[in-house]
């Protein structure tokens, strides 16, 4: 019995060698699951954390594009005023030297509509228009 008995345990410990080995490399992999786990969570807080001062910083920077825009805008509108037409036409000059108002002044509606009593409506509307876009009208 003891020579058999010896046989037994020896192979009960080559078996518990092998199973050893076994949870060996089964720990390896896990190991290495666990470490690939890690770097994914980290990359996942780091782009968190990443949109986090997007956000945060966002209305601070809307803020700064809203002003740069503003003053394109006003550089734009000043650009526009001076590059404005400011000529009438031969039709509206006649009908201010006929009212006796000179190009560029401001003219009292009431004065201008009694000098424009004799044109067709037509022509009343574009001698207006033709003034208030050279800036002699509201």
């Amino acid at each position: 019995m003891n020579e058999e008995l010896t046989q037994q345990i020896t192979a009960t410990a080559a078996r518990l060698a092998s199973a050893a080995e076994t949870l060996d490399r089964v720990l390896d992999r896990l190991d290495s699951q666990q470490e690939a786990l890690n770097a994914k969570v980290d990359r996942i807080v780091a782009a968190v954390e990443d949109r986090s001062a997007i956000v945060h910083d966002y209305p601070d920077h809307l803020e700064r594009r809203v002003a740069e825009l503003e003053k394109a805008n006003a550089d734009l509108k000043a650009q526009a005023a001076r590059m404005a037409r400011k000529t009438l036409s031969p039709l509206a000059t006649a009908m201010l030297g006929k009212s006796g108002s000179e190009v560029g002044d401001r003219i009292d509606r009431a004065a201008l509509d009694k000098t424009m009593q004799s044109l067709s409506v037509e022509q009343r509307i574009a001698v207006k228009s033709e003034m208030a876009r050279a800036g002699m009208i509201d």
